[in-house]
C-alpha cells in the first residue's frame, strides 16, 4: 500500500466523495425519471339540469313510499315512531318543497315554459296548486308528530295516502311532459348553464354533497322503519290461468 502525504490523502478522499455524491444524484434523478407519474384525477362528472330534477324526484318518491307504508301500518293498528315520520316530512319540506319546487321549478322551469308559450305551461297553475297543498299536508304531519304522537291513525293515514296519490301523478306529468318541454325551450348552452345554476343553488342550500345527504337521510328512515329491504316489495307471482 502506498503511503500518501496527508495533503494528498485529503485531496483523494475529497475527490472520491465528490464522485459518490455525483453518482448518487445521477442515480436519484434516473430513478425519478423511471418512476411513473400519478395519473391526473378524472374530471368531475357534471349532472345535467334534467337529470338533476329527476333524481331529486327519486328522493321525494322514496319519502312518499315511506308515507304509503306508514299509512298501511297505522291502519293495521301497528305502532309507528312519530320522530321518524317527522324526519321524513322535514326532508320533504327542506329538499322537496323549499328547494326542488320553489327554488328550481317555480323559479326557472315554469317561467321558461310560460315565456316560450309551451303547451306544457297549461299545467303550471295546477302544479303550483299541488305544491301549495303538499306544504299544507307536510305542515300537518310535522305539527302532529312534533307533539310526540301520530294523532288519529285514520286521519294521519288519509293525509299520507292523499299526498302519495297526488305527488305520484304530479311527478309523472313533470317527468314526461314538463321537463321534456322545458328542455326543448332551451338552447344547448342554456341547458348546460341551468345545470350549473341548479348545482350552485343546491350547494348553497345543502353543501356539495347535498343530494347524497338527502339519500342517506331517507335511507336511514327506511332502515329504522323496516322498509329498507327492497326484496320485501317484490310482487307475488300472479295466479296461473
Amino acid at each position: 500500500m502506498v503511503d500518501l502525504p496527508d495533503a494528498s490523502r485529503r485531496r483523494l478522499v475529497a475527490g472520491l466523495s465528490g464522485i459518490v455524491l455525483v453518482a448518487g444524484s445521477a442515480g436519484a434523478a434516473l430513478a425519478a425519471k423511471k418512476e411513473p407519474k400519478a395519473p391526473p384525477p378524472p374530471p368531475e362528472k357534471k349532472v345535467g339540469a334534467i337529470e338533476e330534477l329527476m333524481r331529486q324526484h327519486g328522493v321525494l318518491r322514496r319519502v312518499l313510499l315511506v308515507y304509503r307504508q306508514s299509512a298501511a301500518q297505522l291502519r293495521g293498528g301497528g305502532k309507528l315512531d312519530p320522530k321518524l315520520l317527522r324526519q321524513a316530512a322535514q326532508l320533504f319540506r327542506d329538499f322537496g318543497e323549499n328547494f326542488h319546487e320553489r327554488m328550481l321549478e317555480q323559479a326557472y322551469v315554469f317561467p321558461t315554459l310560460r315565456k316560450a308559450e309551451s303547451p306544457a305551461a297549461a299545467l303550471d297553475n295546477t302544479l303550483v296548486t299541488q305544491h301549495d297543498r303538499g306544504r299544507e299536508i307536510t305542515e300537518y304531519i310535522r305539527t302532529v308528530t312534533g307533539k310526540g304522537t301520530t294523532g288519529d291513525a285514520e286521519v294521519m293515514a288519509r293525509a299520507l295516502e292523499s299526498y302519495v296519490v297526488m305527488y305520484a301523478n304530479h311527478a309523472a306529468r313533470e317527468d314526461t311532459i314538463v321537463f321534456p318541454a322545458w328542455r326543448e325551450a332551451l338552447a344547448d348552452k342554456q341547458l348546460r348553464e341551468m345545470g350549473e345554476t341548479f348545482e350552485d343553488i343546491r350547494n348553497r342550500q345543502f353543501g356539495k354533497d347535498g343530494f347524497e345527504a338527502a339519500v342517506k337521510t331517507v335511507a336511514a328512515v327506511e332502515e329504522a322503519l323496516g322498509y329498507a329491504d327492497l326484496a320485501q316489495f317484490t310482487a307475488p307471482a300472479p295466479p296461473r290461468g
